[in-house]
């Protein structure tokens, strides 16, 4: 059973919690040993809190004495939406690393303060949870420019504009989501220490959204795994999409990308109308014989290639979609396990000119609205009144054959 270490309400001093309550979380935390739960305390260089909220990290002793690659920390942000932002391993002959693009706690501070739609959250480092849709949303777009409408069913739902490609006059849309800035409203912790939860009663997201909607994402700390999960529950009166995601920046140990190599287990490749604004064309093409095919049980390298790119008919191994990320150079893999029935696409985003990978195993398509789609699936769940959803993805790390 979870125990509630600090519940996080809005308290009516701009937000931010009681220092009597966060005194009483970091003095509640700190018995949590061997395994630990550290709310960095105000007196460290590092920020103790971001978005108002502590920053929280699952710590575990290295117990596995080089015999097999092992998980160190998690770093979460519950002022942001539970972002995963760091987790370290220790892998045998290269010592501690960290598993995702990271900077320092004070640099993403400093990120975030003037980001007024978190889209920091997801768009440099760390690893966003994208809730209640991952991807691109197209829509007509407010005379401000600040927002844009679509529908579902005959509904209307008014987005945020908040994302457009690089080049010039690149159209404005909805991205990833809407709880990037989201505080949670309770913060759990695991009487071991070894999880934490934060729950999110996020309402229609602030006018967003049709119905209402309770999350719970939990986070859980092993030698051998982390795992994520995401559990979205209707809890109002009328039925609702809902589409699930997460953004992770995987690093790239050895720094030397041309030789990396992905196995992703899917036989579609979704067209898009090109790589800046990477809006689906609706038209489903086999990745048999292309630069697509990533389905060798070894991978295949990524070479030069710019890739943001979103792929489909996925096939389950032992009802999991098994993602892998494989550096020979540094001898170390990464399998990215898919382990909800509903994930139905993977996205893998690797600009050439950076020492990262980011695979994104989610619920839908891109602009899974769009009339483009005509009729397809585009991996959306209809949640009705008292229906739940639940996301969940576990890491493994690896060691590769030579």
């Amino acid at each position: 059973m979870i125990r509630n270490i600090l519940a996080y309400r809005r308290f009516a001093t701009k937000g931010q919690p009681c220092k009597a309550a966060f005194a009483g979380l970091a003095a509640g935390l700190s018995a949590l040993l061997p395994l630990t739960v550290m709310a960095q305390a105000d007196s460290h260089p590092m920020p103790s809190q971001i978005n108002g909220q502590p920053v929280v990290i699952l710590k575990r002793a290295a117990t596995l004495q080089d015999a097999k690659p092992e998980f160190i920390s998690a770093t979460i942000l519950p002022g942001r939406g539970m972002n995963l932002l760091q987790i370290t391993a220790k892998i045998p002959g290269k010592g501690m690393i960290n598993i995702l693009a990271t900077p320092s706690l004070d640099q993403v501070a400093q990120a975030l303060t003037d980001d007024p739609f978190g889209n920091m959250s997801f768009s440099t480092f760390g690893g966003a949870f994208l809730v209640p849709y991952a991807n691109r949303i197209r829509g007509s777009l407010s005379p401000n420019g600040q927002t844009l409408t679509t529908s579902w069913r005959g509904k209307q739902l008014t987005l945020p504009a908040n994302w457009s490609g690089k080049n010039p006059g690149a159209e404005r849309h909805s991205i990833h989501g809407l709880i990037l800035k989201r505080n949670v409203d309770d913060l759990q912790i695991g009487p071991d220490g070894a999880t934490v939860a934060g729950i999110i009663h996020a309402g229609n997201f602030d006018g967003h959204w049709l119905s209402s909607t309770d999350l719970t994402i939990s986070i859980e700390l092993r030698a051998d795994t982390v795992e994520s999960t995401i559990t979205a529950r209707n809890v109002g009166v009328d039925p609702e999409p809902m589409g699930i995601g997460w953004h992770p920046y995987f690093t790239i140990p050895s720094g030397q990308r041309q030789q990396v190599r992905l196995h992703i287990p899917a036989t579609e490749h979704v067209e898009t109308n090109n790589l800046d604004d990477v809006f689906p064309t609706g038209k489903l093409t086999s990745v048999t014989g292309t630069s697509y095919d990533f389905t060798a049980p070894r991978g295949r390298a990524i070479g030069d290639t710019y890739y943001d790119d979103c792929f489909a008919g996925l096939v389950r191994t032992n009802g999991q979609v098994a993602v892998d990320i494989i550096d020979p150079a540094a001898r170390y893999g990464l399998h990215i396990q898919g382990l909800s029935p509903d994930i139905k696409t993977v996205q893998f985003y690797a600009p050439k000119d950076k020492p990262f990978v980011a695979l994104e195993e989610q619920y839908n398509f891109g602009d899974p609205f769009s009339i483009v789609w005509k009729g397809t699936d585009t991996g959306m769940v209809t949640l009705a009144p008292g229906q739940s959803t639940t996301w969940r993805v576990r890491l493994q790390l690896f060691t590769p054959p030579l």
